[in-house]
């Protein structure tokens, strides 16, 4: 493990500690505490370049106070414009930041737009409410009133998830602060039923990672082995950049839990990063609440075994960082220039890659997604529902293999990052992907199969595993 990991995963580590003793605190303790701390932290690891974040906030909430009925392109428009500037920096010949400020960066922007949009639409049901002469009464998700600019700092530095996730809204942010009888909401149960596969998920990183370094594939050495052995090599770079990031958003998961921070009761039917679906009565007292069950699905970042197991390019997306999944659809996806789901994917995997970074890597990598969301939404409408039941079982088997090894190829590009590497590896084992996917595409075509965003998602298997094995 780098300095930098070290350094996360001991910030992860004593987020939870502090988690527990913010829990019970009341409203003006959580927000400016939980504040001092991601301040503190963010000083730690950045120095001088949290100017950076500071510059961020500043900008969106100018936009927000001066067109709060269109802020929301506005933000996501400066925020983004931002990522840019900050990553030429070195280009500028002004100081390189920290990789923990690219890390707080990155959140912030997620949270900066996600803010200015529900300002806008708390705007837009007031101009509503205004134009039909009468008030409604508390709609499901929608804040208060627009936040001051000490509200948007303490929002934009809470230490939770300040590096790592999971990405939260203003209005779950809110929710916890205002939260009824915190103690009667469960936090150490959920976390030990959370963590128990953390340690496990790191013994096989340290593991998977110490016999298969990445650094390897840099070598020239590398590219004198049979193709077979360069085949394989990418199976378990992916894996432990899996467990490695299981570790890390398992730990980010637990700090929350901790502090009760995105507890729902069961009956809201909250989602990772949305919040609740559904709206639920607050107790009236501590007994109630204490009745109510609970989970913590609004900051739920990964879905290990669904990750693994499920049988479809499609599903992995939607298991892994799930949280920032729900902001790609929400505010990316959603307002795509596209009606096609194929080029709505890719419109998003390209402001998924240039989030990320500017690296080419994970452009290659994120742009080989549409093509696999085509390949396998033709072949399988064309085929899949004319097989029988065992077929059927045959072909999710074979669907789930090639899934991973799509996922294998795209990883390289990720952990690559350059060009010249990435398409040297990819060169190794001949494009193997890509051509298999553009022979999917062109076979489905060629049999009807129709387009990804019309199969029913109901006639398609998630996982390899009946319901009861899957995880909680």
């Amino acid at each position: 493990m780098s300095p930098e990991e070290w350094t996360y995963l001991v910030v992860l580590l004593i987020s939870i500690p502090i988690g527990f003793l913010f829990k019970k605190a009341g409203p003006g303790l959580k927000r400016w505490g939980a504040a001092a701390v991601g301040l503190g932290l963010t000083l730690f690891t950045c120095g001088p370049h949290t100017l950076h974040s500071l510059i961020t906030i500043l900008g969106t909430w100018a936009l927000i106070q001066a067109q709060p009925c269109s802020c929301h392109a506005l933000a996501l428009a400066w925020t983004f414009s931002y990522l840019l500037f900050f990553r030429a920096l070195s280009l500028l010949g002004l100081p390189t930041p920290t990789p923990f400020t690219n890390a707080v960066q990155l959140l912030l922007t997620l949270k900066l737009v996600s803010l200015a949009s529900e300002v806008q639409d708390l705007h837009l049901a007031q101009r509503k409410e205004m134009a039909s002469g009468f008030s409604k009464g508390p709609t499901l998700g929608l804040l208060p009133d627009v936040p001051s600019l000490m509200e948007t700092l303490s929002y934009s530095y809470c230490y939770v998830g300040i590096m790592t996730g999971p990405f939260f809204r203003y209005r779950t942010y809110l929710d916890w602060l205002e939260q009824p009888f915190p103690g009667a909401v469960p936090s150490l149960r959920p976390l030990l039923r959370r963590a128990w596969p953390a340690p496990l998920f790191g013994l096989l990183f340290l593991l998977s990672s110490h016999l298969f370094p990445l650094e390897a594939v840099r070598e020239d050495a590398f590219y004198a082995r049979p193709l077979p052995a360069r085949l394989f090599y990418m199976i378990p770079v992916f894996f432990a950049f899996r467990m490695r990031f299981y570790v890390a958003w398992i730990a980010a998961e637990c700090g929350c839990i901790a502090a009760g921070f995105g507890a729902y009761p069961v009956a809201a039917k909250a989602r990772a990063g949305g919040g609740p679906t559904l709206q639920c009565p607050p107790p009236s007292s501590p007994e109630k609440a204490a009745s109510l069950e609970y989970d913590y699905e609004t900051i739920r970042n990964i879905n290990c075994y669904g990750t693994d197991f499920c049988v479809r390019v499609r599903d992995g997306m939607r298991y892994w960082n799930m949280t920032v999944q729900w902001w790609l659809a929400q505010y990316i996806y959603k307002s795509a220039p596209a009606r096609s789901y194929v080029l709505r994917s890719a419109w998003t995997m390209l402001l998924s890659a240039y989030w990320h970074g500017l690296h080419p890597g994970y452009y290659l990598s994120f742009l080989t997604i549409p093509l696999c969301l085509a390949a396998e939404g033709r072949l399988e409408s064309a085929l899949r529902g004319q097989l029988s039941p065992g077929g059927q079982k045959a072909w999710d088997w074979v669907h789930w293999f090639l899934k991973m090894r799509a996922y294998d190829y795209m990883c390289m590009g990720f952990v690559l990052l350059s060009l010249a590497d990435t398409l040297r590896y990819w060169a190794s084992i001949y494009f193997c992907i890509h051509f298999l996917a553009l022979a999917a595409l062109g076979l489905g075509l060629a049999l009807g199969g129709g387009s990804p965003s019309r199969r029913k998602a109901a006639s398609q298997p998630t996982s390899l595993a009946p319901e009861k094995l899957r995880e909680e």
